[in-house]
């Protein structure tokens, strides 16, 4: 099992809004990749900005390659991310799951 990692800012007065956007956009996309095991969002407001880490668990790379393509390893963006992100960072990561209880 793989675990991919990937973080995103926006201003902290756009973070609700930032929220509701990535459930409609890279959230259902993962969720509708076969080999995605499960998504985590987690959000943290640290003064004027919002740090959004996804965690997604997958079956193996070739199922990442399903969602991200063959360059698995950059970070998968979409248009409109332009309205909210203050950078966009070009690399995810990967990890293998050693354990994982529920």
């Amino acid at each position: 099992m793989i675990a991919r990692l990937w973080h995103g800012m926006t201003l902290a007065s756009k973070a609700d809004e930032y929220l509701e956007y990535l459930d409609k956009t890279g959230i259902q996309d993962y969720r509708a990749t076969e080999g995605n095991l499960s998504v985590q969002l987690l959000r943290r407001i640290e003064g004027e900005q919002a740090h959004f880490l996804i965690i997604t668990l997958w079956e193996s790379v070739e199922a990442i390659k399903k969602f991200a393509g063959e360059e698995y390893e950059k970070s998968r963006y979409y248009p409109e991310d332009q309205e909210f992100l203050l950078e966009f960072e070009e690399q995810v990561v990967h990890y293998e799951v050693m354990s994982s209880q529920p």
